[in-house]
């Protein structure tokens, strides 16, 4: 599907981050970004890829993962539309961290690594990467923070605000339906299903969440909020 520059610039700056930046910013990007389309199972890249360049999500869904020593996938992080990602790599040179996998099917705007570098020469670009990548920082602490101090009740609950507004997004407006499975949410965490489902037990027992067919319904987000110990 072709869009119009227009339409793209007002779609991706719904984004938090992308609509913070300069309008001259924006649209240096946009200039040199080209559609890319995606089926479900698509990869981006993989973990240890050197190639590839800065991509935002203009539609569907990614997953951001990683493998295990037994081989078990640990998802660290859902990308919906209006996200950025892949900057890192494309900052110090070194591999891929982690794999990227389109979950449904998705549009990416593709920026080439080359066109990267000449766009962080730019001081509004240049400052936007800075903060994102503090955003990402930020993120990585709190995940970390969860793990070692937080029940598993509490993480739960985080999560489950987290993927309300958007996960990497961080959107102020959270939305009351969750899309994602059990089995999902329970890599996300690092736990067994079984210890998950103990826990949403506990949560619909508590008139907190719902449970439906591949989502999850917060039925009250304050008391969410507090479970989190983020009211």
């Amino acid at each position: 599907m072709a869009y119009s520059k227009t339409e793209l610039l007002r779609r991706m700056s719904l984004n938090p981050w992308f609509g913070a930046l300069p309008l001259a910013e924006r649209k240096a990007m946009l200039a040199v970004a080209m559609l890319q389309p995606m089926h479900v199972g698509d990869v981006v890249y993989r973990k240890g890829d050197k190639q590839g360049g800065f991509y935002g999500v203009l539609s569907g869904t990614l997953r951001v993962s990683t493998l295990g020593e037994d081989g078990r996938e640990g998802i660290l992080s859902v990308m919906e539309a209006g996200n950025w990602f892949g900057e890192t790599a494309l900052l110090d040179g070194q591999p891929r961290p982690h794999d990227v996998t389109a979950l449904e099917a998705s549009e990416l705007l593709v920026i080439a690594a080359a066109d990267f570098k000449r766009l962080m020469r730019r001081n509004g670009f240049a400052h936007g990467i800075t903060a994102l990548l503090c955003t990402r920082v930020r993120s990585l602490f709190g995940l970390v923070e969860d793990t070692m101090l937080r029940s598993t009740r509490t993480r739960v609950a985080r999560r489950l605000i987290a993927l309300s507004r958007g996960d990497t997004t961080m959107a102020l407006q959270a939305r009351p339906k969750v899309q994602v499975s059990h089995e999902e949410l329970a890599m996300m965490l690092g736990v067994t299903r079984q210890t998950l489902a103990k826990e949403l037990k506990y949560f619909v027992h508590s008139g907190v969440l719902a449970l439906g067919y591949g989502r999850i319904d917060i039925v009250a987000p304050d008391a969410l909020l507090r479970e989190g110990a983020l009211a």
